[in-house]
């Protein structure tokens, strides 16, 4: 029987960033991460302290960001590498009296520090009003922070591949596992688990495209009018994503499909070649806020969920609201709080 301090079950920007926190702080776990992957390793994983559709910014915007960033170099100290990407959002405007509004924004306290009051225009595409420049915007090189994170988990025999069976906790042991806690960090599937199965999480559905573009950008910037578009390496670019709440299917919607293609026509005027189509279904909530607690009667057994489509930013600021609640006492902000589902 091997001694652990947490087990973790999941392999998402929520089991990633937690076990983060217990690598900073030398704590011993083991990781369960089976076949299903989470949304997360298909997302696009942009960094925005807005909301590009009405310019506004979101509840502790700035503390996040600046959290990530901090984040991201203490994970270089372990992997070798930093994965965020500092190429900022460049919102395309769709017309005159958007420009007006972004400007009328810039003057707001809230939201001064992330609008740029100065308009570019883009060569390369159909931008006849310009774009809009978000500050201490960027996103995360998905890809690389996944196998970047998990091959150093490998190297020190920090996780396992194979799906959690639910049936085989006794008390506080594990198969071969002796653990004092356990944090449950599913996405979606925390559906199956027994344990927390009518937390009050909705699957939004999104797709995404990976296309091949004729032309080049002249910028190295992410680009947004309805969807994001953004480099993924000399050849292919990543375009999307979509939010359908209201969509089940486990498989990929054509019509989405073609809404992003004309999407990516109505300002990209050049040949592009649809070269993948992928789909994840983010774990939202009503309330829009991530979901953290411990259960009821199994009081070491705890739900990190709930992180929607700022995953990356919900998941690295609340793995270390968690950590200080499960190892320092410290109470959950009331608006993260599982019990708020259980008046």
């Amino acid at each position: 029987m091997k001694n652990v301090d947490y087990i973790i079950v999941g392999d998402g920007y929520a089991a990633m960033f937690f076990a983060h926190q217990l690598i900073k702080h030398e704590k011993s776990f083991i990781m369960f991460a089976g076949e299903r992957k989470s949304a997360s390793r298909v997302s696009a994983g942009i960094v925005n302290p807005l909301v590009l559709k009405k310019f506004t910014t979101f509840w502790l915007a700035a503390e996040q960001i600046n959290f990530l960033t901090k984040t991201m170099s203490e994970i270089e100290e372990y992997t070798g590498e930093n994965y965020l990407i500092h190429e900022s959002i460049h919102r395309i405007f769709h017309d005159e009296r958007e420009k007006e509004l972004w400007l009328i924004k810039t003057e707001l306290d809230e939201l001064k520090p992330f609008l740029d009051p100065a308009f570019e225009s883009v060569n390369t595409l159909i931008n006849p009003y310009g774009t809009g420049k978000v500050k201490h915007s960027g996103r995360v090189d998905v890809n690389a922070f996944f196998n970047g994170i998990m091959a150093y988990l490998e190297q020190n025999t920090m996780v396992v591949a194979k799906d959690f069976q639910y049936h085989k906790i006794e008390g506080k042991t594990y198969e071969d596992f002796a653990f004092k806690h356990i944090v449950f960090c599913e996405g979606m599937g925390v559906r199956s688990n027994p344990f927390f199965k009518d937390i009050p999480v909705i699957p939004n559905k999104g797709h995404h495209l990976k296309v091949r573009l004729s032309k080049k950008m002249d910028n190295q910037y992410t680009f947004k009018k309805k969807h994001f578009l953004f480099p993924l390496n000399e050849q292919s670019y990543y375009y999307g994503g979509t939010y359908d709440p209201n969509e089940r299917e486990n498989d990929i919607d054509d019509f989405k499909t073609e809404e992003l293609i004309q999407g990516l026509k109505e300002f990209y005027p050049h040949d592009f070649e649809v070269e993948e189509v992928n789909f994840g279904f983010r774990p939202t909530v009503k309330d829009r806020r991530p979901i953290l607690g411990n259960h009821a009667q199994y009081q070491n057994y705890y739900l990190f969920n709930g992180l929607g489509a700022r995953g990356i930013l919900n998941g690295c600021y609340f793995s270390q609201e968690l950590y200080d609640h499960i190892e320092n006492g410290k109470e959950l902000m009331s608006e993260v709080d599982l019990r708020r589902f259980q008046k």
